[in-house]
């Protein structure tokens, strides 16, 4: 294949084969070339900046100047950034402006900044991607009437009878006035219904309706004997502002039900700014919208007669029944707010919160998504968005988008345990990402982005090494290009710490941020090759949206309290922690599929298995998809319960009697409909066992592997590649990993360092053992030509009781970021957080010794445990950072008979300086306040050092 074709068909595949119009412009931006020769190879050892990871680029309150917006740039391109999403929001508080005016969004000072910036990224090779507005949910200062977000809530005053009841409506709105994180001070509240009904309640015909003393301000009623509650609807207009929203975008959200106010708000942006400026088209290469998290918006003027449409049926007597307390973010936090049910009556309550939802989730789509979909195109630009949120689908929203997103943060405790009863510890990915990668590669995308190493609890206390433990874990997910958030637009003589809206204080004031392009470097080489093939899955999972969305809702935020079920994650990271790949699919995904000897077919994506987890409800039709599936030879697993309900509340009765008669007659297929309880605990040996079982085939099996091992297979015309994963943060492993024979038959394997770029040959590719140090990753590929030249992978053997160490007392300089240089002599390596002259330490400590060579010879030192960012120095030879997993170096070609001089340098994190700041404010807020309190952290050279 000739080098220009080479080029233009990655791009394309690339960006998930949309077409070539809207990514020519990557060709013409990207001014470093693709590698000199025409291979995958030489594209991962060296890729194009659009491979790099991207930064979310705060412009703090929008008081941006052309110099320093050319300045940071500049920095980010040398610190191995290749592009930047321009996000303006509002500027932090306890932070210096200098006095600095902020612009306002879309005003012609605004848009020459703007284009002042896309003029110079572009020189510098840099993509822009620019977000719609400002802040979440995106809304503006001149949005009026229904434009602007809405909102039904209901106050419940619960009241045991006989008696005589009276209250205020005053009372009632209160208590139905949703609690947002950021309400809007013009917003219109306005009862619609109060009515009176028992608890429990069996039917609507108990509702006693006391909605005509509304105009009088105050309700009366007598309350029979029992147990009663007095339910208050609430529609409230223009609800919410827009949080953290720059001048000029803050205000109303808008209202996303609305078409017509989604395309003005749409066109008034994309207008005004090309208007002054000319097409964004080529300048631009993304449109961005951040998470959909609407803090509960349910409702639009015509929401009623659209349900009634497509549901069937009236839904007004029952809104206030399906709905629940609900605080900030729009998160529930009573579900027994209300009265209770019958059992029937609560099966009638729960279909029709499915229908609602329903009916959200497709005006959403039909009059947002579509719209933001089709304004890109227009316009010649990408849509990338993080397309879930509280009335939207997490699978199937992310599927128009050309680039989809999801969102990794980093926590304490990422990488040191894996708890199975709580899915949030210990992962820095949220819940959304597999179902954001699965749309994805359902639609066959193989960019998929993700807001990465989102930080508000460590944020000057994150390492490289944790950045790299949770951008692996995006990996795990399916994820392959990164959007760090973020970087803050803060001028350099800003008053330290700098300018700080949120994230990992990305800046070059931090520590590590002389040795940011190391990672840089590594996360582009990895996505460079996940974006030119196909993350492999042969086993696909239903979880049970539409039971979640009856009993509680649609969720709404990426690492949600209550999940349904509990154990959905539990069962992907089986699934790969034991050789096969999966992925999420839905009923509509089910209902479109195609089935052919043994497989369900969409798109590009087939699968041998699928899970139905904890699925109570399914539609007849997807139930009938099921029986031609498993008829064809393919194979179900229910967990936990096998499906014996409809969807929705129109003909439940026929409906559901449907569903059942195809699942008699699936459990006549007793080989390939298969019922199995979700266990306790073990989720990994649970699922072992269901493998073996049901002889299910994997690809790959790790021998003496651990929850912390995790694995992905992606596989293109030419190559198969296994990426193995450590997320311990503190234990290596030592483990075998046996390919099945269809990845290396007539191919050869090859060990690809993505940390360094270089190839080794594999000795034995049929079995492959290693050591997975803390924070590892290694990238394993079965190539069908053997390379001539490779060096042999070996893995250098672990430290043992007789290497020497060196013990002698150590000199170390202490050079601080403050300017101050100290020494002292440590008699032995020691946590500096323990040292009480030292715990409060920032900077680069240089440790000094010495040494004399074995008998036996010296090829490698052994740093022991690091703390920080190491770097070697060997009679007087600098050798490269260490900055994750084993510091080993290999020195033979330093060494010299005789004694030898060894400088070890750390560089550390800063959250413990930070926090003995007590007079400045922004290095309070970030350490010590009373939601983000930063421990003291461990640092520096731990060792021992040993030499072999």
């Amino acid at each position: 294949m000739k080098r220009r074709t080479f080029l233009e068909r990655g791009s394309l595949l690339t960006l998930g084969g949309i077409l070539y119009n809207n990514v020519a412009w990557a060709l013409d931006n990207n001014k470093v070339q693709a590698a000199a020769h025409d291979s995958l190879y030489e594209l991962f050892k060296t890729p194009q900046p659009v491979y790099r990871p991207f930064v979310r680029w705060w412009w703090n309150g929008d008081k941006v100047e052309k110099p320093e917006l050319l300045r940071e740039l500049q920095l980010l391109k040398e610190a191995g950034i290749g592009g930047v999403e321009i996000n303006p929001i509002k500027f932090p508080q306890r932070t210096d402006d200098m006095n600095i005016p902020s612009l306002t969004w879309l005003s012609d000072a605004w848009i020459d900044a703007l284009d002042f910036t896309l003029t110079e990224a572009k020189k510098l090779g840099l993509t822009c991607d620019l977000i719609v507005g400002s802040g979440w949910p995106f809304g503006a200062e001149y949005l009026t009437g229904d434009e602007r977000a809405s909102v039904m809530t209901i106050g419940v005053k619960k009241v045991i009878g006989l008696m005589d009841f009276e209250a205020p409506l005053l009372d009632f709105i209160k208590e139905a006035d949703p609690a947002t994180t950021s309400p809007y001070p013009r917003r219109q509240l306005e009862i619609q219904k109060v009515f009176m009904a028992p608890d429990p309640m069996k039917s609507l015909d108990q509702i006693v309706d006391l909605s005509d003393q509304i105009p009088s301000g105050f309700i009366k009623t007598k309350v029979p004997r029992g147990n009663y509650a007095v339910y208050a609807l609430l529609k409230t207009n223009a609800f919410l502002e827009v949080i953290n929203g720059a001048p000029g975008a803050n205000g109303p959200v808008l209202n996303h039900y609305n078409k017509v106010a989604v395309e003005k708000y749409l066109n008034h942006m994309t207008d005004t700014i090309q208007h002054r400026i000319g097409p964004l088209k080529g300048r631009v290469r993304a449109l961005f919208v951040d998470s959909l998290e609407l803090e509960g918006a349910n409702w639009t003027p015509d929401m009623a007669s659209e349900f009634q449409k497509r549901r069937g049926y009236d839904l007004m007597p029952y809104l206030p029944l399906i709905l629940f307390k609900t605080g900030g973010m729009g998160n529930v936090y009573d579900y027994t707010y209300g009265v209770q049910f019958t059992p029937e009556f609560q099966d009638t309550i729960e279909r029709v919160r499915c229908d609602f939802d329903r009916t959200k989730i497709e005006l959403l789509k039909e009059r947002f998504v579509a719209s933001f979909e089709e304004l890109c195109k227009k316009n010649g630009l990408l849509s990338r968005a993080q397309a879930y949120g509280r009335g939207y689908h997490p699978l199937e929203g992310c599927m128009g988008m050309d680039i989809p997103e999801g969102e990794t943060w980093i926590k304490y405790g990422v990488g040191e345990e894996l708890p199975e009863t709580d899915y949030r510890i210990g992962r820095g990915y949220s819940m959304v990402n597999k179902f954001v990668s699965s749309g994805a590669h359902l639609a066959g995308k193989r960019t998929i982005s993700c807001e990465e190493c989102t930080n508000t609890d460590m944020v000057f206390n994150a390492s490289l090494e944790t950045l790299k433990l949770a951008s692996d874990q995006s990996l795990i997910t399916g994820i392959t290009h990164s959007v760090y958030h973020g970087f803050n637009y803060s001028p350099k003589n800003a008053p330290f710490p700098g300018w700080i809206r949120y994230g990992n204080f990305m800046n070059e004031r931090n520590t590590y941020w002389p040795f940011f392009k190391l990672i840089n470097d590594y996360k582009a080489r990895i996505s460079a090759l996940l974006q030119h093939a196909d993350f492999f899955a042969d086993i696909a999972i239903l979880p049970p949206l539409y039971d979640a969305w009856a009993k509680f809702g649609a969720g709404n935020e990426p690492f949600p309290s209550l999940t349904y079920p509990t154990n959905l994650s539990l069962i992907w990271e089986a699934i790969h922690q034991n050789g096969n790949g999966c992925d999420y699919i839905s009923d509509n995904i089910i209902n479109q599929a195609t089935v052919e000897n043994g497989f369900l077919h969409y798109g590009p994506r087939k699968y041998h298995t699928l899970f139905l987890v904890q699925v109570e409800s399914l539609q007849p039709v997807t139930a009938n998809k099921l029986l031609q599936f498993v008829q064809s030879g393919g194979r179900v697993v229910c967990v936990q319960n096998v499906p014996d309900r409809s969807v929705g509340k129109s003909n439940a009765i026929e409906q559901t009697g449907l569903v059942r008669k195809i699942m008699e007659e699936l459990k006549t297929f007793s080989d390939r409909f298969i019922f199995e309880k979700a266990p306790q605990e073990n989720y990994p040996e649970w699922y072992k066992q269901v493998q073996a079982k049901y002889h299910i085939p994997a690809y790959v099996t790790i021998e003496k592997g651990n929850r912390f091992i995790q694995q992905v297979r992606y596989t293109n015309e030419t190559v198969d590649m296994l990426l193995i994963f450590n997320s311990s943060i503190n234990n290596s492993t030592a483990v075998t990993i046996n390919p099945a024979a269809d990845q290396y038959q007539n191919k050869f394997g090859h060990y690809w360092d993505a940390v360094t770029g270089q190839l080794y040959q594999l000795e034995n590719d049929r079995k492959i053992s290693l050591t997975l140090y803390p924070a590892d990753m290694r990238l394993f590929v079965f190539e069908k030509t053997k390379r001539k030249k490779a060096p042999v992978y070996v893995d250098v053997p672990a430290v043992n009781d007789q290497s020497p160490i060196i013990s002698t007392p150590w000199k170390a300089e202490f050079r601080h970021i403050d300017g101050s240089v100290k020494e002292a002599v440590l008699p032995a390596l020691k946590d500096l957080k323990d040292l009480p002259d030292h715990e409060s330490f920032a900077g680069t400590v240089i440790y000094r010794n010495s040494f004399v060579k074995g008998q036996a010879g010296t090829n490698y030192i052994d740093l022991g445990e690091v703390l920080g960012i190491a770097q070697l120095t060997i009679n007087g030879k600098k050798l490269d950072a260490r900055w994750f997993g084993r510091y080993l170096y290999e020195v033979r070609s330093f060494i010299k008979p005789g004694e030898n001089s060894i400088e070890i340098a750390v560089t550390t994190t800063m959250g413990n300086y930070m926090k003995s700041l007590k007079d400045n404010p922004v290095a309070q807020y970030w350490t010590n306040g009373k939601r983000k309190p930063q421990p003291m952290r461990s640092m520096g050279l731990i060792g021992p050092v040993t030499y072999f």
